[in-house]
C-alpha cells in the first residue's frame, strides 16, 4: 500500500511504438483508494521524478488528477467504521460498507500514443503528489499519508 506525502512507481512497461495507432485508450487505474481521512487532490505526473505541488498543469508530464471526498475519520464507537472482511452475500440486500475502498481511473490515452509516437517505448515512472487545499489553516498542506492505495496499473484498450 502507498502511503506518504507521494507516491513514485517501480518503472511500468507500456507497449511497442508500433501500438500507438492501435491505442483507443488508455488509463492509470488506482486500485483499494482509501478515503477515510481527509479530503485531497492526488495529481499524477509520468515521466517527472522531480514533480511537487507547485508543477503547474501545464507541464508536459502532468496527466491528471482525481480527488477524494475524504470522510474525516471515524467519529462512531469503536469498530463502527472496521470495513467488513470477505465477500457479502448475494440476497444481502444491505448497501456495501460506506468505507470500502475506490477505484479512481485517471485517463492517459493522448499522453500514451504521443509518447509511443516519439519512439518512447521504455518503462514509464509515474508521480502522484496529494494536494491539500481549504483546510482549517493548521492542516493546510499537510500530505503526510493521506494517499494510501493498494496498487496502480497500467490499462491500455485496442
Amino acid at each position: 500500500m502507498a502511503a506518504s506525502n507521494y507516491y513514485r512507481s517501480d518503472p511500468i512497461s507500456t507497449p511497442a511504438p508500433e501500438q500507438a495507432t492501435k491505442i483507443a485508450r488508455a488509463e492509470l487505474v488506482f486500485y483499494g483508494v482509501d478515503h477515510s481521512g481527509l479530503s485531497f487532490e492526488a495529481r499524477v505526473f509520468v515521466d517527472n521524478e522531480e514533480a511537487t505541488m507547485e508543477t503547474p498543469d501545464e507541464d508536459p508530464s502532468y496527466v491528471g488528477s482525481f480527488r477524494i471526498f475524504g470522510h474525516g475519520g471515524c467519529f462512531g464507537e469503536e469498530g463502527h467504521c472496521d470495513v467488513p472482511r470477505g465477500s457479502q452475500d448475494a440476497f444481502d440486500l444491505r448497501l456495501p460498507h460506506q468505507l470500502l475502498p475506490h477505484t479512481k481511473t485517471v485517463g492517459i490515452t493522448d499522453f500514451m500514443q504521443e509518447r509511443l509516437q516519439r519512439r518512447n517505448s521504455g518503462p514509464m515512472i509515474v508521480t502522484v503528489i496529494p494536494v491539500a487545499r481549504g483546510w482549517p489553516n493548521s492542516q493546510e498542506g499537510a500530505t503526510e499519508n493521506l494517499l494510501k492505495f493498494e496498487r496502480l496499473a497500467l490499462v491500455t484498450y485496442d
